[in-house]
């Protein structure tokens, strides 16, 4: 059934405008005229957003069809920047661009922004693009020097895009476009078998005939081209080329992150992708694109002014990298343009309404008697003369499939589960239900047909509650979860100690099987609990898990053991106990609420805001706004947005007119800190300042001075903060940030000067004393445990010091125009570290950090290296904190076992700050024995590589370290005896 019975524009260079396609309907009218056109169907959209949209509304409204549909992604960088796209991103553009030449009855979406960018000629892609069959002979030479002058980067194993490897007569390629790499193995030089085979399990998932190999690059890396490009850069540029690092990587060999941006000077000539397209070509786009157009223009222009004036790195005219919006726009007038709007239209202008209607509000109530009063509403009106108004009701996954059909039911609706939107349409059910996660539906009064997605029934709340279900479980809950046990793992119950979990089991219980977990203790004694008592069980978390001391059931010695444990408390516990009670007891400063400055402030965060971090976020400032002096620990990966959440509990306290100091580690922290606080709050009357020994003495005595008048409104400090007599004039919120680089008695010393001042701390990993507080609800807990969107985990490696590994890891990362990390930790033998380096890999640019140099020589080298000036930087622990750097995506760790895991996690936190891969190697002696504690910590850190395993890591060191003394001066120690409940 076709909804459209108009023809969209058919003659190149004719023009029309469809009106009134509101909701999905703009989605559904492309995909009518591409299904019954036997040509390419180009649709134009404002943002890659929009287009990620429309190409998931696509793919819901032609499935079943055999429609390809195509995307030519963004970059996803700003105009001239200096980081290069993922290489799945590149990927997926090489695949575009190999297959739109050829395509017929297929549908290509792409953005105006990207359609402004100047790409490589068309010869490029289809002269590198091979392909191999079983039977044919193999050069193994000729293909490792083919694979190289495509691009592609041979590695160990395999793991991504444009990556292989050569291994006996296995040789394994992962080709650009492709979703899976292909392993050849040979037979002698014939190809005896082509099979694809999962990249991070290694293992082959089926046998195939034929593969195709696409360039690695969108542009050509071999001796020509550098030489075409070494020569253009002397045409276009006056500057000294020897102080340029792009053309120095470029000469050598090497991709430089942003290298894109000089795309023009490989070439001859360039191609837009109008180029590519096939000779049968319908347009379809938004009726916004020439503002968008506009609008990226300048962004181009402006960054070119802004950008262009340092010799180092000098940019090439707009004109050459992109396509100018006129230049556009006139390609876009030889092609039958249908242009798309939700408006209605003059009709008698020659414009065409098409009456699709987005779905009224129809949304849940659960406050109502009937929570679906409106749609059961809505439905009934729906009814005409034809007949009752046909609804496909779209669910987002089987689960919420079935929960949607259940509460139909409730209003005598019974839908009929369909495949997808044609079967819908060919099917007489009044009532339809489907699975897609589709963003809008659609309402066509005159064909009584109507598409309601789950979103317009529950409003944006169930996307939200699911995820929040998953991101708010209670922090404990890692210790209860048996299902994370395995069979022999030692646990604690409550009542009677420490015994074995040995699983499930099914008992005969009043006529009826019951399941219970079956632990042991000493003398093989079992004991059985029902699951409904799984509140008395947790994980033990005392130490080593073969040794945990089992108790004897039917003894004293348990009680005795939790007895003993209660008494090993330091004499701090007292001044402890009275800081902590004097808080509790004593009534702290309620900040104001001030909504609206807050939602400005708010809404000027570039990102959107996870659902653990929003959590995170408002649980702070609820504590704020209390008169309960607030003592809160957040906990969150590296990277994962703990900053946002300090900003935002800064502005609620500053706006009130209080003071706000963030206590930090480093010199660096603290720099980087007064940088982006700065940004941050650049549009409000707000003053930061900064104590560290960047700062002059007389810097810093003016700045005390200033704190104490209260001109100071939010003051960064490290250490010298504890030492330096400050009488702040209106303390409301002291921010601790990275604690675990702070001793107990520093931390609680700025706590019983201010008993009554607001506490919010920050870590990654947190130590093992302040989790133990947290889990005993002596201080409140935040976990944001999601990563930001396009965040790829780091990849964890313990390997034994090698030169080649080392070498292969370096080579690894700046051949892909990325920086690495050195770390060695022993100041006097850094620069023969940095000299033998250099002599391994002569490719690397490299230079030294470390914590003794002078504070603006340090501050040089980061700033140097944040610029991409050097590519390698051999540097101590100085690093564990702070420095931001995205194009830093390898960290090789000397002498791992000689850190702690809260170290080793911050340290890897290091790289993996983009949506590039990241990689981290923790480098063991190859003839000294390590620890066993190390050896665990290892292990743990190489295991807990995904993202958001800051908080798990933790619950490691605390079986590895001890727990620590609640009420004592030690942040980690023993308490094996009685585990950790």
């Amino acid at each position: 059934m076709s909804i459209f019975n108009q023809l969209p524009a058919s003659v190149s260079g004719d023009k029309k405008t469809w009106g009134e396609l509101r909701g999905a309907g703009q989605a559904l009218a492309v995909a009518e005229a591409a299904l019954s056109y036997e040509g390419l169907t180009l649709l134009i959209t404002e943002t890659a957003r929009e287009a990620a949209a429309q190409s998931r509304a696509l793919e819901f409204f032609t499935a079943g069809h055999n429609l390809p549909i195509f995307t030519f992604p963004d970059w996803e960088t700003l105009p001239y920047d200096i980081f290069s796209p993922h290489q799945d991103i590149v990927s997926a553009r090489l695949q575009t661009l190999a297959s739109l030449p050829n395509s017929k009855h297929a549908v290509l979406i792409v953005p105006m922004p990207t359609l402004m960018h100047r790409i490589a000629p068309i010869d490029f892609v289809a002269s590198r693009t091979f392909s191999y069959k079983v039977g044919e002979d193999l050069d193994r030479v000729q293909l490792q020097d083919q694979l190289s002058l495509a691009g592609y980067l041979r590695v160990e194993t395999v793991f991504e895009h444009g990556e292989f490897a050569f291994r006996g007569s296995l040789i394994d390629i992962f080709p650009m476009g492709a979703k899976n790499p292909f392993r050849i193995d040979l037979l002698d030089d014939e190809i005896e078998t082509l099979r694809l085979f999962d990249a991070e399990s290694q293992r082959t998932l089926k046998a195939v005939d034929q593969v195709q190999l696409l360039p690695a690059r969108e542009f050509p890396i071999d001796k020509e081209a550098t030489n075409q490009f070494l020569n253009n850069w002397h045409d276009h540029f006056d500057h000294d080329p020897s102080k340029c690092p792009v053309y120095r990587d470029v000469k050598a060999g090497i991709a430089p992150q942003g290298i894109e941006y000089y795309l023009t000077l490989f070439y001859a000539e360039t191609a837009t992708l109008f180029d590519y397209l096939p000779a049968e070509v319908q347009l379809f786009t938004h009726s916004a694109i020439e503002g968008a157009a506009q609008h990226f223009w300048q962004d181009i222009t402006s960054r070119y002014e802004e950008y262009g004036v340092d010799p180092e790195r000098p940019l090439l005219p707009p004109t050459e990298v992109f396509v100018p919006f006129d230049q556009i726009f006139h390609q876009l007038k030889k092609l039958p343009r249908t242009v798309l709007t939700g408006d209605f239209l003059d009709e008698s202008a020659g414009y065409s309404n098409h009456g699709i209607h987005g779905v009224p509000d129809i949304a849940v109530n659960a406050k109502l008697t009937n929570p679906l009063s409106q749609l059961d509403e809505f439905l009934s009106s729906g009814t005409s003369i034809s007949g009752d108004c046909r609804v496909l009701f779209c669910a987002e996954s089987a689960g919420r499939r079935e929960v949607l059909t259940d509460l139909l039911k409730t209003i005598h609706i019974f839908p009929e589960e369909v495949d997808n939107w044609q079967q819908f349409n060919d099917s007489s059910h009044v009532h339809c239900i489907t699975t897609y996660p589709i963003d809008q539906g659609l309402y066509v009064p005159s064909q009584n047909i109507c598409l309601i997605t789950e979103g317009e029934l529950f409003g944006q709340q169930v996307m939200q509650r699911r995820r929040r279900s998953k991101a708010s479980e209670s922090p404990d809950y890692i210790f209860k979860n048996l299902a994370e046990l395995k069979v022999g793992a030692p646990v604690v119950h409550i009542e009677h100690g420490v015994g074995r979990y040995q699983g499930l089991v099914l008992l005969d219980v009043d006529k009826s099987k019951q399941e219970f977990l079956m632990l042991t203790y000493a003398d093989d004694a079992k004991l059985y609990v029902p699951v409904s008592s799984l509140h008395l069980i947790s994980r033990f978390g005392g130490g080593d898990q073969v040794a945990a001391p089992l108790n004897r059931l039917g003894t004293d010695k348990w009680d005795k053991a939790k007895e003993k444990a209660a008494k090993q408390v330091r004499d701090t516990a007292v001044e402890l106990l009275d800081i902590y009670s004097r808080r509790a007891a004593r009534k702290g400063f309620a900040c104001d609420d001030n909504a609206e400055d807050y939602r400005k402030f708010s809404s000027d965060f570039a990102f959107e805001e996870t659902a653990d971090q929003q959590e995170a976020i408002d649980a702070v400032r609820r504590d704020l706004l209390s008169t309960q002096p607030m003592d809160r620990l957040v906990c969150g990966d590296v990277g994962f947005g703990k900053t946002e959440v300090a900003m935002r509990a800064a502005f609620t306290v500053v706006s009130s007119g209080k003071q706000v100091v963030i206590l930090v580690p480093t010199t660096l922290l603290a720099h980087q800190h007064l940088q982006n606080f700065r940004d941050r709050f650049a549009n409000w009357a707000v003053r930061v300042e900064e104590l560290s020994r960047f700062r002059t003495n007389k810097e810093q005595e003016d700045v005390i001075a200033a704190t104490e008048a209260g001109k100071v409104d939010i003051l960064i400090s490290t250490h010298k903060l504890l030492h330096a007599k400050i009488d702040f004039s209106g303390l409301g919120l002291m921010i601790i940030d990275e604690e675990h680089r702070f001793g107990v008695r520093q931390k609680e010393k700025i706590k019983s000067l201010r008993s009554e001042v607001d506490i919010l701390t920050m870590t990654a990993t947190p130590i093992p004393r302040t989790l133990n507080m947290s889990m005993h609800s002596i201080r409140d807990l935040s976990i944001i445990a999601t990563p930001p969107a396009k965040r790829l985990s780091v990849k964890t490696f313990v390997r034994e010091q090698e030169s080649r590994v080392t070498r292969e890891a370096i080579l690894r990362e700046i051949l892909r125009g990325g920086q690495v990390y050195y770390l060695h930790n022993d100041v006097k033998s850094i620069q023969r570290v940095a000299d033998e380096l250099a002599e391994l890999v002569p490719e690397a640019r490299i230079n030294i950090a470390h914590g003794q140099m002078r504070e603006r020589g340090l501050e040089q080298v980061m700033s140097d290296f944040y610029h991409q000036r050097f590519n390698v930087l051999v540097c101590t622990t100085i690093i564990e904190t702070g420095i931001d750097i995205p194009s830093a995506n390898t960290i090789l760790i000397d002498r791992a076992d000689k850190f702690g895991l809260a170290q080793l996690h911050q340290l890897r936190g290091r790289v993996g700050r983009s949506h590039h891969q990241a990689y981290a190697y923790l480098m063991l002696p190859q003839d000294k024995k390590i620890t066993a504690d190390a050896t665990k910590r290892l292990e743990a850190i190489a295991a807990a590589d995904h993202l958001g395993s800051g908080f798990t890591l933790a619950t490691n060191d605390l079986e590895i370290r001890g727990a620590g003394e609640l009420l004592g001066e030690e942040q980690s120690g023993h308490i094996q005896a009685i585990g950790f409940t």
